[in-house]
């Protein structure tokens, strides 16, 4: 079957594209993959990629985290410190957005079920979607929790979830409008789409270039800056109601960046990059490594 290259930017509509950057998979299979850049709002986008039938072999390892959970080696020691604090911190952002302590809760490409489990614990009533069969599998082990696969959600009914959460997911979507649409109808009229995605404006980002960790292709499709996300969301009918940084994100980013270029003692490396870009987002949240936007219904 043929690959996909994009021909119509799905955030704006333009059809004209420039070459951005060409960056290696440094995850599986060791291939290069283009990335153009729309020429009229500036969505980055990988092109050349695997239909979405054919994409899962670019999953099928053992380090991709979200999937396996992997603890092996020190980076993936990092990401679970960073995961056990992070959860709590999305939970509390959630009850403080919606003024409640529980509620409906759907979570998209929730992985092996952390969330969803933290969630849960808490009071909330939770359902989550997730591609990767092991990964369902592991959430039903260890939490007995089950997940839905993607598709399921066209049978959901409209209208039942409280908050709507992707953490690091939209990126992943192949048909970004029609998932969209999906999303909107399945919120409450006082209900929360909380996105958050890698942000290709950020200081990590230019300064690692095609090493940056975050652009993570074939994997990720999309690479948004704050202002495509917004205009994604207020193309279908929703108002952004605001945004905030995830700072860990940088560290972590920075150094696999640093891993992926080779450089001696990646760590220490990237630990001050990723201080520089933390402390720069202080002042501009452009610079921040990934960002949680946070969208309602008009």
């Amino acid at each position: 079957m043929s690959k996909i290259n994009t021909n119509i930017c799905p955030v704006c509509g333009g059809k004209r594209f420039r070459s951005f950057l060409t960056c290696k998979d440094h995850y599986v299979s060791g291939e290069q993959f283009e990335i153009s850049e729309c020429e009229g709002c500036g969505l980055k986008i990988t092109n050349n990629i695997e239909p979405e039938e054919n994409a899962d072999r670019y999953y099928q390892s053992e380090n991709y985290i979200s999937h396996s959970n992997t603890s092996k080696g020190f980076i993936n020691l990092i990401y679970h410190q960073i995961r056990r604090y992070m959860l709590g911190r999305k939970r509390r952002l959630i009850e403080r957005l919606s003024k409640r302590k529980s509620g409906s809760l759907l979570d998209i490409g929730t992985g092996t079920g952390f969330f969803l489990n933290e969630m849960a614990n808490h009071g909330w009533k939770v359902t989550g979607t997730e591609k990767s069969e092991s990964a369902r599998e592991f959430a039903r082990e260890k939490f007995n929790i089950y997940i839905n696969t993607p598709s399921d959600i066209n049978s959901f009914n409209g209208k039942q979830f409280n908050i709507i959460t992707l953490w690091h997911v939209l990126e992943h979507i192949y048909n970004l409008n029609e998932y969209m649409e999906q999303l909107v109808r399945l919120m409450k009229d006082d209900g929360f789409l909380i996105i958050a995605v890698p942000n290709s404006t950020s200081f990590d980002a230019r300064f690692y270039k095609k090493f940056w960790a975050a652009y993570d292709v074939p994997r990720h499709i999309w690479h948004f800056s704050p202002e495509q996300v917004k205009l994604l969301g207020e193309k279908h009918g929703l108002k952004l109601n605001g945004i905030k940084k995830m700072p860990f994100d940088a560290f972590y980013i920075s150094i696999l960046s640093e891993r992926y270029r080779g450089t001696k003692m990646p760590f220490i490396r990237g630990v001050v990059t990723g201080k520089t870009a933390w402390f720069l987002s202080l002042f501009d949240h452009r610079k921040s490594s990934s960002l949680i936007f946070i969208f309602k219904k008009p």
